[in-house]
């Protein structure tokens, strides 16, 4: 598709929202100044209201990532969140003694209570929720709650940001690949994407998340990656909507609750599959990688209303 460039004006918070954690970062060098850890865990909930989601914005993030767009003439897709989610969520981290312009996704679990309306107006919470520190990295766990006027806590999503504390040793770095098992040879294939080098760059314009990790190559490199890597978001928005699409016979609504880690970064351009197994008690496991047998870029558990 080409560059959703007419988007740019409604990323304002996001973008704001990076600067401002950018701001605070070098505030902190030039001042010295110490920030604190907060008094108690859950912190204080920082809300807003969001204005609807403009319709063409739904459409071409819809088809960013693989869907229907007329399927969702009436609701906003649950993972979009990120798109008017992440401006709160920056705003309750960013007092924290961290480097949080260093913070890594580590994943997310989405529970979607209802639909919600394309013409609602939307009510936003963001909350730190725990802290969970070794000595080579710290996870921040923060909530965010969308709620609509129709539907209280309609998507309530938990993201975990990860943040680098100290280099691991070249033992732990052996001992985290052990634990990353590969796809499952037997799992089933339910697409494959080939995806572009400047997808990073047409989904920051489609959600305001303009980390130049994701779209300027040569920041990439700098902090030691062959090439630009794609939104942990934007690869899981790819899978949701092709798991809709072979699981969930393409109803919207059909996903309740989805839980993604992401494994290891996505460099573009890259061509890559989305596999299922399904669970006959439990919530079908899905991975996008290279193959199976391959090592995950992602990998979670998705439930709901299944089709016959």
């Amino acid at each position: 598709m080409a560059l959703p460039t007419k988007h740019l004006r409604l990323q304002g918070p996001v973008i704001a929202s990076l600067g401002a954690t950018a701001f605070e970062a070098l505030r902190r060098r030039v001042t010295g100044k110490l920030p604190t850890m907060p008094d108690s865990l859950p912190a204080p909930a920082v809300s807003a209201t969001v204005a609807p989601r403009p319709r063409d914005l739904v459409r071409d993030y819809v088809r960013f990532c693989g869907g229907d767009p007329s399927s969702y003439r009436h609701t906003v897709p649950p993972h979009l969140w990120p798109q008017w989610g992440l401006p709160l969520a920056a705003r309750v981290l960013e007092d924290l003694p961290y480097p949080i312009f260093k913070v890594l996704n580590g994943g997310c679990r989405v529970e979607v209570n209802a639909p919600i309306a394309v013409d609602e107006p939307l009510q936003v919470s963001a909350q730190l929720m725990s802290i969970d520190e070794n000595e080579r990295r710290a996870v921040l766990e923060t909530r965010v709650i969308t709620n609509t006027a129709a539907a209280p806590e309609a998507v309530v999503a938990t993201m975990y940001a990860v943040v680098p504390l100290a280099k691991a040793s070249r033992g732990d770095r052996s001992k985290q690949g052990k634990t990353h098992q590969g796809v499952p040879v037997q799992a089933d294939e339910l697409a494959r994407w080939r995806i572009p080098e400047r997808a990073g760059l047409t989904f920051a314009m489609l959600t305001g998340d303009f980390n130049p990790l994701h779209w300027v190559p040569s920041y990439a490199r700098a902090f030691g990656f062959r090439n630009t890597i794609l939104h942990g978001f934007a690869t899981l928005g790819k899978a949701w909507e092709g798991l809709l699409r072979s699981r969930f016979a393409g109803a919207p609504t059909a996903i309740r609750v989805v839980d993604a880690k992401f494994s290891k970064p996505l460099i573009l351009p890259a061509k890559v599959g989305l596999y299922l197994e399904a669970g006959a008690d439990a919530p079908d496991r899905f991975w996008v990688a290279a193959g199976p047998g391959a090592s995950p870029y992602l990998r979670g558990t998705v439930d709901g209303a299944r089709a016959n």
